[in-house]
């Protein structure tokens, strides 16, 4: 998409491409609001992009355009969305419910109301209680930070005292969102027209304050901002990338804004390599799934890299400065599975200082210990047994203890635990933990449980 005309200023407005407002000064006329010339109404997404089958709720996005949002965001679209997600909530078939609802309304306004009701569904998950009241698209849902981690890069904004921020493709304002409802004066951008429509939408359904208008992030001037926040697109043509030149916007214009404070979010997988120096490298995951590296610059750097893991009792940080490295030794009385995130990071022996233990293979992230320690930066473990590690005494040891329900997992051995549970073919009473790992460079087979 090409780079929309330049947009005017004035009151209710937020001057983004034009001008240089001082610090602080662009002005909100209320929650979510902005006058802003919007392009002719395009499709919300290609109808390549839907995410769901042929003739699904979540396809009827891709018909939907920018009048359709509005008119959804109107008294007698609120209404019948609340219909659909009543109808959809008690079971009622889809078709039943298309019926019903075009009795008194045009078939595109009846699909974008339903798409929403499912949107919605889906995004429970990720949003919890906030979803009921969200807008979506498949991709903007799909693409959308989770609110548990948004909300943590918005509090380490809060608390570095940012009064400012822009956020530079803000999709359908997920982030944006965080940001407001963390006090943080609130601006973003983006090049779709529906999306930044249902950005605003976000923001005034939660009544936060913000600014949202189509521009292309690339040409915004942030420097009247504390900090500036993107969220690099990495997909192309051809469906997720890998490779960072293929981000939208690319990775010159990330190494170029990490010159001042900002944030990037970008793929866990980000190799240390490509970190500019003196940016701060954030691995976070929520509930043992790893959901993104974070970059943090300027001011917002406290250290080189760090593992912040979200969990139901709540968030927990580990830094190099927590890691003053550790030996390899024997497998001890306890096992430690460090957090994805801690793994990403390189902070395993921090986990292994942590428990007062050490490593059980120089290039295997398992941790063990002498001691019991439960710690939320890995999966405790009590060693009960070593078992045969060659297949065939292993079968005969996991019988002889009448195990025939097995769950099995390995790092740093080549082996298919689906393929190996068959083959094992156990059909005793008891359930078991197989650990596959390699201790000195040899294989190890260790029946552990969970505590």
């Amino acid at each position: 998409m090409g780079s929309p005309p330049d947009e005017q200023g004035g009151p209710g407005r937020l001057s983004l491409l034009g001008g240089t407002p001082s610090r602080g000064s662009y002005v909100v006329a209320s929650a979510g609001t902005l006058g802003v010339r919007v392009p002719t109404p395009t499709l919300a997404l290609a109808s390549g992009e839907c995410q769901g089958g042929p003739g699904s709720a979540a396809c009827h996005t891709a018909r939907v355009d920018l009048d359709a949002f509005r008119w959804l965001l109107t008294d007698e679209g609120q209404a019948v969305l609340a219909r659909a997600e009543e109808a959809t909530a008690e079971g009622a078939e889809e078709l039943a419910v298309q019926s019903e609802l075009r009795r008194t309304t045009p078939a595109d306004r009846v699909a974008a109301a339903l798409s929403q009701a499912e949107l919605r569904r889906r995004a429970v998950p990720k949003f919890g209680d906030l979803a009921a009241r969200m807008y979506f698209t498949p991709d903007g849902l799909e693409q959308a930070t989770r609110l548990s981690v948004a909300t943590h890069r918005a509090g380490r904004l809060q608390a570095a005292v940012t009064q400012t921020v822009i956020d530079l493709g803000c999709g359908i304002g997920g982030d944006l969102l965080a940001f407001a409802r963390a006090g943080v004066l609130t601006a973003g951008v983006d090049l779709d027209p529906v999306r930044v429509a249902v950005a605003e939408a976000n923001l005034a359904a939660h009544g936060v304050a913000g600014a949202v208008q189509v521009a292309d992030a690339t040409r915004v001037d942030t420097t009247p901002f504390d900090v500036a926040f993107a969220d690099p697109s990495r997909r192309s043509g051809r469906g997720r990338t890998f490779n960072v030149d293929d981000w939208t916007p690319p990775w010159s214009f990330v190494e170029g804004l990490l010159r001042r404070d900002a944030c990037v979010k970008v793929a866990p997988g980000v190799p240390h390599a490509l970190l500019p120096h003196g940016v701060e490298a954030e691995w976070v995951s929520d509930h043992g799934e790893v959901k993104e590296a974070a970059l943090w610059s300027g001011r917002l750097a406290t250290v080189s890299r760090r593992a912040t893991v979200i969990g139901d009792s709540g968030l927990a940080t580990l830094t190099e400065e927590d890691d003053p490295g550790s030996d390899v030794g024997d497998v001890g009385a306890f096992l430690y599975e460090p957090d994805g995130a801690v793994i990403r990071a390189g902070l395993v022996t921090a986990v292994a200082a942590g428990v007062h233990g050490r490593l059980v293979d120089r290039k295997i992230a398992y941790v063990t210990s002498d001691e019991s320690f439960r710690t939320p930066f890995a999966r405790s473990y009590r060693v009960i047994e070593e078992l045969p590690y060659r297949e065939k005494q292993l079968r005969a040891a996991l019988r002889a203890r009448g195990i025939g329900r097995l769950t099995i997992k390995k790092r740093g051995v080549d082996v298919a635990p689906d393929q190996l549970r068959k083959r094992l073919d156990l059909h005793g009473e008891q359930d078991a933990t197989l650990l596959l790992t390699r201790r000195s460079g040899a294989g190890v087979a260790l029946l552990v449980e969970k505590f």
